[in-house]
């Protein structure tokens, strides 16, 4: 780098020092420390639970100095504010009908109040213009979780997890590792196609190489078996808005062959998917709790228990204690097993708030899902962030999941905003946006 290089850059770096610490009196700079503080937590996502939640209270209290709180108010009577806030205030009234005990009810009533940061997400990335740092800041985290997962399969002394660590999980875990992964890797996708339609090979290939480290990480380090069923809709949504049907034939072919050599190189792979059908046929012929056969066992007791009580559930925290009821047997079969999450998200929601609440939570998913069917990079990210978290919820309560919620949460909320900006910002060009 040349003297006038280094100097421009040590000017760079004490500027945006200054601003930042400029934000007792400068509202600019009260603005630029609450985006840095969501792209912290966005990079610490991946590594780190205490962090993320230590770090969205830290941006909370920063962003309560930069609310205007007429517009704030206003902006929550939108659809996609007003239901999230819903859903959380269901979950606090459900805990009055709820026969569980107390310490029970506000448990299950914790995972639903993240759902609370996505109005003030919403409103703050609607303003801000640096909402594409935060997903910049998660993918290079991802990234760099890639080498560190390779590191610790070679050397599994690495791994931060003390206990029933898994292979190449240096932290979380192999299911969040995966959701992770299979998000950047079909977000990546869209700006890889529109490199390559521009003519710039280069970038592109950068991008393809970074994504590829990604699957490849999946194939013959670990998986879940999750991910493996969304990656594959979530690229056949991306081929159908995006490519041409001689295209998505070509790459179809490409894919099963890819598909076939990998997993004939991968005893990983063929591991993870051979372990579908042996424990759903031990699950039914010795009726033992395997993987497959707790969640089949989960769904069958859930869909009666939301059955007695149709429409507004047995209230917050009611399931561990319907489960313990319905236990049968001895305690080494399927049926004695007693959990306080069914591991579906529907089923969660409609055992505990009824009806009331799979309307309220599907009627969420739509409007945000809406929200981003538009073209451009950002509409697409929010799109893959909400799809992920549908279809992922089949097999798990995601919404409600730690790391899976608050990839949504961050995901849509950034977006969201984002997308906002851009229409409101249009609307005003073409003379029909509010005064």
């Amino acid at each position: 780098m040349s003297v006038d290089g280094e100097r421009g850059a040590k000017r760079s770096v004490s500027w945006i020092f200054a601003r930042i610490l400029a934000f007792r009196h400068d509202q600019a700079a009260r603005m630029l420390n609450v985006d840095l503080i969501a792209v912290a937590v966005a990079v610490l996502l991946p590594w780190s639970t205490s962090g993320v939640g230590i770090g969205m209270a830290i941006w909370f209290l920063a962003h309560l100095a930069v609310v205007e709180w007429r517009p704030f108010l206003r902006s929550l009577l939108r659809p996609i504010c007003m239901l999230p806030i819903a859903l959380v205030a269901l979950a606090a009234i459900g805990t009055l009908w709820s026969d569980a005990p107390w310490n029970a009810r506000s448990y299950a009533l914790s995972p639903t109040t993240k759902l609370l940061f996505l109005p003030f997400l919403l409103y703050h990335f609607e303003r801000s213009t640096r909402g594409m740092w935060v997903f910049v800041g998660f993918l290079v985290s991802c990234a760099l979780l890639v080498p560190v997962s390779w590191l610790v399969l070679l050397e599994p002394s690495f791994t931060l997890k003390l206990e029933d660590a898994e292979r190449g999980i240096f932290v979380k875990n192999y299911i969040d590792q995966s959701q992770e992964f299979v998000l950047c890797t079909v977000v990546l996708a869209f700006p890889i196609i529109t490199l390559l339609r521009e003519g710039k090979i280069r970038q592109a290939l950068l991008l393809t190489a970074v994504a590829a480290s990604f699957i490849l990480n999946m194939a013959f380090v670990i998986v879940s078996r999750t991910a493996l069923v969304t990656l594959p809709i979530m690229l056949a949504v991306f081929a159908m808005m995006h490519l041409r049907w001689r295209t998505n034939v070509l790459l179809l072919i490409a894919a099963v062959a890819l598909g076939a050599l990998t997993w004939t190189l991968s005893p990983q792979l063929q591991t993870t998917i051979d372990r579908f059908s042996r424990e759903y046929h031990t699950y039914k012929e010795s009726n033992q709790p395997t993987s497959v056969g707790l969640r089949l066992e989960f769904w069958e007791k859930s869909l009666r228990f939301f059955a007695e009580a149709p429409v507004i559930g047995h209230g917050t925290g009611s399931t561990r204690r319907l489960f313990e009821a319905a236990a049968t047997g001895p305690a080494a079969l399927a049926q004695a097993w007693v959990i306080g999450n069914p591991h579906n998200q529907t089923l969660n929601v409609a055992v505990q708030w009824g009806v009331v609440g799979v309307v309220i939570l599907y009627a969420m998913w739509f409007f945000h899902f809406s929200m981003f069917r538009g073209e451009g990079l950002v509409a697409w990210i929010g799109l893959m962030v909400v799809l992920q978290n549908v279809f992922s919820s089949l097999f798990n309560s995601h919404l409600f999941d730690f790391h899976e919620g608050w990839m949504y949460v961050l995901g849509v909320g950034v977006a969201g905003g984002m997308v906002l900006r851009a229409r409101f910002g249009a609307a005003e060009s073409s003379g029909t946006g509010l005064a």
